[in-house]
């Protein structure tokens, strides 16, 4: 590929971009797509009419959406989306700053050492294969191999600082999100799974029962019990315990209860009165037998994935290696389509194919469409092909058994992650037959090597694949094609109104997140390889920096917070991609035979090691624990100030998914929480709920 293909292929994306921003600057001041592109506001804010804007106006794109994403501040983020937005938008952040270092490093340094790396007459610059401007043009045991190895040293430093500075402060903003948020249910809740010794109840004359319960007065109510709800039951009850003023009532459940035998409860809810008690309970093994009584922190009421929450505890081992298999399999089979990706990029497969199907060769000759084919193409392809990718990873992360919808999507980002990573960098970079990619690393010690001979060579696909896969998937992305059509079907063809609370959509993280890693594993592994990659890159970051804004500031929901529990994988992600950078480096430099520069390297893998090991031990365990220390302040500051009440009244119904009675829980704990709770259904569809139940637990 030379220059002008690659010209022809950034004509092409930028088209497409500019044709899809304005077409979005359109639809979006159309009334009737304001659920699509104001989803947020409208469900969160008033109403306020669709303003003065004339008939003219609407049909001509502008750019005040672009104007008001740049001026927003992270405080107007964190209010609108959470600490998970804005550690999102310090990914972006982080991307943009660090790439900018490389570029003027790379661009101004690097770059020209590569160009006249091999003595040689060059052509007109358009008309230049794009080979010339990696570290493949320079010639072996060149003296100029220091300033590659200069420029690394300066490129990890900055991006290890810069790491640095993003996780202390979103570690800082968690705990301020911790201490600073109104009291969080989670905070007093134990999920308990593989509860063991329920008694059950058959609720043979269920209309008697239920009128009996209803008459029975709170005041009787056993008030040392914690609360708890079993995660199978659809209508949870209350046990009563009741006083020698109720003996009628006490014989009557007596009669209802006709047999006890230990059968494991899948998963309970249990309250404290403390958030130290909770999280005291969570961390300490309660049974001999660790699939028994298994304890951890609740996730918050609105991010429990209830229908996962009736999977027996000792199901989920089996179901995490049964997906982890699942998702090695389609793994592999994304070879198929790769492979046939990366035949199209290379110019004797092209002749091959012109070969077997005559009546291409004349299509093929034309040189457009030649530079389509190589540089356009394959990009697309394989994009297009990646969208199947995101959907299948969630299913199989629902199927693993997480009880939290940021669980799910976080395990699917890892998934993801994983996935692009492994069919875009490496079966591209290592390009051949399937069985050369397999055997490819039979040797380790050839890794660094087969990476070093590999990566200069595919770096003109990378630059292709960042204005395919990123710009136009950006365009697309506030597009938002998919809600767009559904919008108008149900608008259009069923005729029926649209509610924005039913078009609410929460933050795609498990698709964006690994998305915006691969191109920072792209740009690290090709900065100093191919520098010309930097330049599209860091417009991806910058056109990523405004879209993402004006989405999470207009369309997507918060329905939970996680408080930045993803950051971890973006730090490690980084990190790798540092590593893989240097070892390719190293394979780099021994090819080239500059040993010094090879010593050079070894050093600096060796404190990237360590600057991870630090930021694991200072860190990573404030996102997976909770400090006892500020949840003990939290605790005494809300008996201080005689919020205590109020707030078990809050917990006692966060958990509840149309509960007729609440249902309580004997366990031992110096800190319970009881009380009844209020109905939330009319009486008739209580006793048609009561009518309806199959024998169900209490313990």
């Amino acid at each position: 590929m030379d220059v002008s293909d690659l010209l022809t292929s950034a004509g092409i994306n930028i088209a497409i971009c500019v044709v899809l921003l304005s077409l979005y600057s359109i639809l979006r001041k159309q009334p009737g797509n304001a659920c699509v592109y104001f989803t947020r506001r409208l469900v969160s804010e008033p109403v306020r009419g669709t303003g003065d804007i004339s008939c003219f106006e609407r049909f001509v794109p502008s750019t005040g959406w672009i104007a008001k994403a740049w001026q927003a501040t992270d405080e107007e983020i964190l209010a609108v989306g959470g600490v998970d937005a804005v550690a999102f938008m310090r990914l972006v952040v982080f991307s943009i700053r660090v790439f900018i270092i490389a570029a003027v490093i790379c661009l101004f340094i690097v770059l020209p050492v590569n160009y006249y790396g091999q003595d040689m007459q060059h052509k007109e610059i358009h008309s230049e294969s794009l080979e010339v401007f990696t570290i493949g043009n320079v010639k072996e045991d060149s003296k100029w191999l220091w300033v590659h190895c200069l420029a690394l040293y300066l490129i990890s430093c900055s991006a290890c600082v810069l790491l640095y500075s993003e996780y202390k402060s979103i570690t800082k903003m968690r705990l301020a999100h911790i201490t600073g948020s109104p009291p969080n249910p989670s905070h007093f809740t134990v999920l308990v799974r593989g509860v063991l010794g329920p008694r059950i109840i058959h609720t043979k004359d269920a209309e008697r029962m239920y009128r009996m319960l209803k008459s029975i007065d709170p005041r009787f109510l056993d008030r040392s019990l914690p609360y708890c709800i079993p995660g199978g039951a659809a209508h949870p009850f209350m046990v009563p315990n009741l006083r020698a003023d109720s003996v009628s009532s006490t014989t009557s459940m007596d009669r209802l209860q006709s047999s006890q035998r230990r059968k494991e409860c899948p998963a309970a809810f249990v309250f404290f009165r403390t958030r130290y008690a909770a999280l005291v309970a969570a961390q300490v093994l309660q049974s001999s037998n660790p699939m028994l009584w298994v304890t951890e922190l609740a996730p918050e009421p609105h991010d429990v994935y209830w229908s996962n929450l009736s999977i027996p505890y000792k199901q989920v081992w089996l179901r995490k290696i049964t997906t982890l298999i699942a998702s090695v399999v389609f793994m592999f089979l994304f070879l198929l389509p790769v492979t046939f990706v990366q035949g199209l990029t290379q110019l004797e497969h092209l002749d091959q194919l012109s070969r077997r199907v005559p009546f291409l060769k004349g299509i093929l000759k034309q040189e457009f469409i030649h530079r389509v084919v190589t540089g356009y193409l394959p990009s697309v392809i394989l994009m297009l092909f990646l969208y199947a990718v995101p959907p299948t990873m969630m299913l199989f992360s629902a199927m693993e058994g997480n009880i939290s919808r940021s669980q799910r999507k976080r395990s699917a980002c890892i998934k993801v992650l994983y996935f692009t990573i492994w069919n875009v960098f490496f079966v591209n970079v290592l390009s051949g037959s399937i069985i050369r990619q397999l055997t490819v690393f039979s040797s380790f010690k050839d890794a660094p090597t087969q990476l070093a001979r590999a990566v200069p060579t595919q770096a003109t696909f990378f630059t292709t694949y960042v204005l395919s896969s990123g710009w136009a998937s950006l365009s697309c992305e506030i597009m938002q094609p998919f809600p767009l059509i559904c919008n108008f079907f149900r608008k259009f063809i069923l005729r029926t109104k649209v509610e924005p609370s039913s078009c609410a959509l929460t933050f795609p993280h498990h698709t964006e997140i690994p998305r915006l890693l691969l191109f920072v594993h792209i740009g690290f592994t090709c900065s100093i390889m191919a520098p010309l990659i930097l330049p599209f890159l860091l417009v991806f970051f910058f056109l990523a920096f405004l879209i993402y804004r004006n989405q999470i500031l207009n369309v997507y929901v918060r329905k939970y917070e996680s408080g930045g529990e993803f950051w971890p994988i973006v730090h490690n992600s980084a990190i790798f991609s540092l590593l893989l950078t240097q070892v390719i480096a190293l394979g780099v430099f021994g090819i080239k035979r500059s040993p010094v520069a090879s010593g050079f390297i070894i050093p600096l893998i060796l404190l990237t090691l360590l600057f991870n090991e630090y930021c694991r031990q200072r860190f990573s365990p404030v996102f997976k624990r909770r400090p006892a220390q500020i949840l003990i302040e939290m605790d005494q500051q809300d008996e201080q100030l005689g919020r205590k009440e109020e707030i078990h009244n809050q917990i006692r119904s966060a958990y509840f998914q149309n509960p007729i009675i609440s249902h309580q829980v004997s366990i031992n704990s110096n800190l319970p929480l009881s009380r009844n709770t209020s109905h939330h259904q009319g009486d008739e569809d209580n006793l048609h709920g009561l009518k309806s139940l199959k024998p169900f637990r209490y313990i």
